[in-house]
């Protein structure tokens, strides 16, 4: 379990990273699309390797896979776009503690209900509490 909670607050730790320099990216080519479009285009090279690395079979079952399934590069497309046009406006730190508040809701509906596969873990007070304070450290960073 800890290489697992270590991986994930390194990817936590790259949100705002990707948010400060793709926003950066934008602002310097005077376009967050096309900011967008490089960094979707070197994660394409990177995630290419990867899989070669790692089995590349598994592309064979991506038809077999649910079509609803594949929303989320939808959803990773419109993160990129809104944050990368967003932070510089906004702020990073604004733009990313709003999306931290957005996953804090989604990811206990999602938990709660066990939606796509996930493990159940019900909203409970404790946890609904636990979330709370989150969002309210959340809140009381933007006042500061």
């Amino acid at each position: 379990m800890p290489i697992y909670a270590l991986t994930m607050l390194a990817a936590g730790i790259g949100i705002p990273l990707l948010a400060a320099l793709n926003a950066a990216l934008g602002v310097r080519i005077g376009s967050p699309a096309a900011a967008a479009m490089v960094l979707f285009c070197v994660a394409l090279i990177a995630t290419t390797a990867a899989t070669l690395i790692t089995g590349p079979k598994a592309l064979a079952n991506i038809p077999l896979a649910p079509r609803h399934l594949l929303l989320g590069g939808l959803l990773v497309a419109f993160y990129v776009l809104s944050v990368t046009y967003i932070a510089p406006h906004l702020g990073v730190g604004n733009a990313v503690f709003f999306v931290l508040l957005g996953q804090l809701i989604s990811a206990a509906l999602i938990d709660h209900f066990g939606l796509f596969g996930a493990r159940i873990s019900p909203l409970s007070l404790t946890r609904t509490t636990g979330i709370a304070v989150m969002a309210l450290g959340v809140w009381i960073t933007q006042r500061a």
